[in-house]
């Protein structure tokens, strides 16, 4: 196993920028069409749901389960298939099935025989397609850039997903206002194939697995799992941000409830809150490179961590007034830290994992991260209704000021530059 070690040597020079390689670019612009979209779509299909459909709070949460219910279902049999094909290929056949199941649905409506199985089932198969399409992306950029451009590249698609973010979801309504939701959820479909239509046209190669004679899919996921698990700054890494996802999770199910409910404070009051934190990511990702050239990649996982972890206990202390401000500060810092650890994280996988373990690796980060999302929204369920909303805030809060501990414990501690390759 390798021994991390804290370099003692000058740092290289900086790579140049990441944005003058020209695949990379096309790459970088098929993302931003691309979430731009999925953002659109978060907001424009419940809406649809709920307004043509006369949907209920059931069948909308239903929605919301099926969009990230394929991470779960098939996440590490898909890190598998990934790393048997052509990255790019993947990432355009998951892009142009999302963009003709997304376009079914205006059809469908045009002609009056839209109903909310069709709607289940595309935001379910589109999930699948999802899950293939980051999973591609993930293990096809150290193809793409020199792994020494990783953060920069990584530092620039965090950030254009946080803008997205803020960005998409105002559209969406806007969209949804102006020219109904099946009009939306078409601009949805448009540009994941405008996303596909970009990708396909990167001209670096897209190198083609190694074949083997035999392959056995429930071998090649262990052998996924086994790499996580067993290098103990992965398993840091797993563990770090698993509790960062369920308790960011925790925390933003029960926000709306305290804002509203209890508080009194209109939704849009809820969106302004939560799009600080979209701001905070933005920040955070930006700002990764520079962090991390000064306090070292490793420490500055824990060291940042502990520096926010006061402010995040101050999140449930939300309040009209004063308290509305403070607790707003506090989720700007807590989701800057959210942004950087992002981005450097990311780049540490990436740089570190063996080509052929590339998709396995990431497919096992997204199943246990998003996993964690699912565990969290079913926790602040039951916290909020066995002890109440500020309890799962609180809870929540918790969770966020620990997150560095498992990194502290670890020999990232005092790594200041990621080595070129953990051993499989």
């Amino acid at each position: 196993m390798t021994t991390l070690q804290p370099a003692a040597q000058a740092a290289p020079p900086a790579p140049p920028s990441v944005m003058r390689h020209p695949g990379f670019r096309r790459l970088f612009t098929a993302a931003a069409a691309g979430k731009l979209g999925t953002q659109i779509g978060y907001v424009a299909i419940p809406l649809l749901a709920v307004t043509t459909l006369h949907a209920g709070a059931g069948q909308v949460g239903l929605l919301a389960t099926l969009s990230t219910l394929s991470f779960l279902l098939i996440g590490l049999p898909a890190g598998a298939w990934v790393d048997r094909m052509r990255r790019r290929r993947v990432m355009v056949a998951a892009d142009l099935s999302r963009g003709l199941l997304l376009g079914s649905i205006p059809v469908a409506w045009l002609m009056d025989s839209l109903t909310m199985t069709q709607l289940y089932a595309v935001v379910l198969l589109s999930g699948v397609a999802t899950v293939f399409a980051e999973v591609g992306q993930q293990s096809y950029l150290p193809q793409l850039v020199d792994r020494d451009q990783l953060p920069a590249a990584n530092s620039a698609l965090v950030s254009v997903d946080a803008l997205n973010q803020l960005a998409g979801r105002s559209v969406g309504g806007f969209l949804v206002q102006l020219v109904a939701a099946p009009a939306a959820i078409a601009v949805n479909a448009l540009t994941d194939l405008w996303s596909a239509a970009w990708i396909a046209t990167i001209r670096h190669p897209d190198v083609r697995p190694e074949r083997r004679a035999q392959r056995n899919l429930v071998k090649e996921v262990n052998e996924g799992l086994r790499f996580v698990l067993k290098q103990p700054v992965l398993r840091a890494v797993a563990t770090a941000g698993a509790m960062n996802n369920l308790s960011i999770q925790v925390s933003v199910t029960m926000l709306p409830v305290v804002f509203v409910s209890e508080l009194g404070l209109s939704e849009g009051v809820v969106g302004l809150y939560l799009a600080v934190g979209g701001i905070g990511v933005f920040l955070g990702a930006r700002s990764s490179r520079w962090i991390g050239e000064r306090l070292g990649q490793g420490r500055t996982l824990w060291i940042l961590g502990l520096a926010v972890a006061p402010f995040a206990l101050l999140v449930p202390l939300v309040d009209r007034g004063a308290g509305l401000w403070l607790a707003g500060l506090s989720w700007l810092l807590t989701t800057f830290r959210v942004g950087v650890n992002n981005v450097i994280q990311v780049s540490f996988r990436q740089r570190c994992t063996p080509e052929e373990l590339l998709g396995r690796m990431n497919a096992t980060m997204r199943f246990l991260l998003t996993g964690a999302l699912a565990v969290g929204a079913a926790l602040a369920g039951g916290l909020g209704a066995a002890a109440g909303p500020r309890a799962a805030l609180w809870a929540g809060a918790i969770g966020m000021a620990l997150v560095w501990i498992p990194i502290f414990l670890s020999p990232l501690r005092t790594l200041r530059t990621w080595p070129d390759e953990l051993e499989n």
